[in-house]
């Protein structure tokens, strides 16, 4: 993504990739990909990937959008979320993307408000 870039739009393909923060400027992981909510077309969640050496024993987690901040000076995104609240978040299985209760119950963990509303 590009600092110098007065637009607030960017592409999808510009935000794949881009490097995560934790508060203190620790590098925590990458964004994958992002999902986005078909009815509403908000981005719902940042599916991020963890760990993992060139890519090899990585894993992929998503967080709520609303977690990650983006900070020009970084060239990447901030947030608070913790490794304990990454490893410690409800557990999903193939079909996450379409269980509305996971989802309740992922916003509560991470303490966020529901996208949906």
């Amino acid at each position: 993504m590009t600092a110098t870039s007065h637009s607030s739009l960017v592409s999808s393909s510009d935000v794949n990739g881009t490097n995560v923060y934790s508060r203190d400027g620790t590098h925590i992981g990458s964004i994958d990909h992002l999902m986005i909510d078909k009815q509403s077309g908000k981005v719902a969640y940042a599916v991020m990937g963890f760990g993992g050496f060139l890519g090899l024993g990585e894993e992929h987690h998503p967080v709520p959008w609303g977690k990650l901040d983006y900070d020009t000076a970084k060239e990447g995104f901030v947030t608070n979320i913790t490794e304990e609240q990454v490893k410690g978040a409800p557990a999903r299985d193939d079909g996450w993307k379409a269980d509305r209760d996971w989802e309740r119950r992922t916003h509560e963990h991470y303490m966020i408000p529901n996208y949906w509303i």
